[in-house]
C-alpha cells in the first residue's frame, strides 16, 4: 500500500490498483501549499471546510475502488459539533491492511469508535492543534489505538500551513521511533516496523 502525502491534511492512498485522495485542499486555502491537480478512482472529504473538500482539484477515473471504506463520525470540536460541525474519520481497507485517516478531529472518539479504531496498521492523525486535536491529545489517543504506523499531518512549518496551528515537533517530542524520510510517499507493507513516520513535502 503507497500512502502519499500531498500537503495539509490531503493524502492520496494507491492500493489493490486503486486510488483514492482523502481531504484535498482547494486552490489558495492552505498559505505556502501549490494548487492540487490529482488523479483518483474516489475522493474522499472529512467535512465541508475549503482546506479539506477541494473535490474539484481530483479528476476521476471513473473505475470502480477496490479499497473499502468505513466511516465513523466524530466531530470537529470538543462540543459536539457546536463550534466546528462534524467528522467523518475514514478507514480504508486494503491488501490485508487498515489506515485510518481522522481529518479534522477535535474530539475524543466515543469508547465504542475507539474500538472500531483498534488494529490499525497505519494511522494519519492531526497533530497541530487550535482546529484540531494537539500534540498531546494526538499522542494521547494513539496510545490508546496502539497503530503499526503513525503519520502526522495538519501541522504548519516554515512557509506553509496556518500561523494558528503549531509544527509538528511538539507531537514528535512525545514519541518514540521517529523516522523522517526525504520524500512525501510511504511504502507501507506487512513487514514495516512500529514507528512515527514524518514525511517531507
Amino acid at each position: 500500500m503507497k500512502i502519499i502525502w500531498n500537503g495539509h491534511s490531503c493524502f492520496t492512498v494507491e492500493a489493490d490498483g486503486s486510488t483514492v485522495v482523502v481531504d484535498p485542499y482547494s486552490d489558495g486555502t492552505v498559505p505556502g501549499y501549490a494548487p492540487l491537480r490529482l488523479t483518483a478512482d474516489a475522493v474522499f472529504c472529512s467535512h465541508e471546510h475549503s482546506d479539506h473538500n477541494g473535490r474539484e482539484a481530483v479528476t476521476l477515473t471513473g473505475r470502480d475502488c477496490a479499497i473499502s471504506v468505513q466511516e465513523i463520525h466524530t466531530f470537529h470540536d470538543d462540543k459536539k459539533g457546536s463550534m466546528r460541525g462534524e467528522n467523518i474519520i475514514r478507514v480504508f481497507s486494503a491488501e490485508g491492511m487498515r489506515v485510518a485517516h481522522l481529518g479534522d478531529l477535535g474530539c475524543e472518539p466515543e469508547p465504542e469508535q475507539l474500538e472500531q479504531l483498534k488494529g490499525l496498521d497505519a494511522v494519519l492523525i492531526p497533530v497541530g492543534g487550535f482546529f484540531t486535536i494537539n500534540a498531546e491529545q494526538a499522542k494521547s489517543l494513539v496510545d490508546k489505538l496502539e497503530p503499526r504506523v503513525v503519520i502526522p499531518m495538519h501541522y504548519s512549518f516554515p512557509g506553509h500551513g496556518y500561523d494558528v496551528i503549531e509544527t509538528v515537533d511538539k507531537f514528535l517530542k512525545l514519541c518514540g521511533n521517529v523516522v523522517k524520510y526525504d520524500t512525501n510517499i510511504f511504502e507501507l507493507t506487512a513487514d514495516t516496523p512500529a514507528q512515527t513516520a514524518v514525511l517531507k513535502k
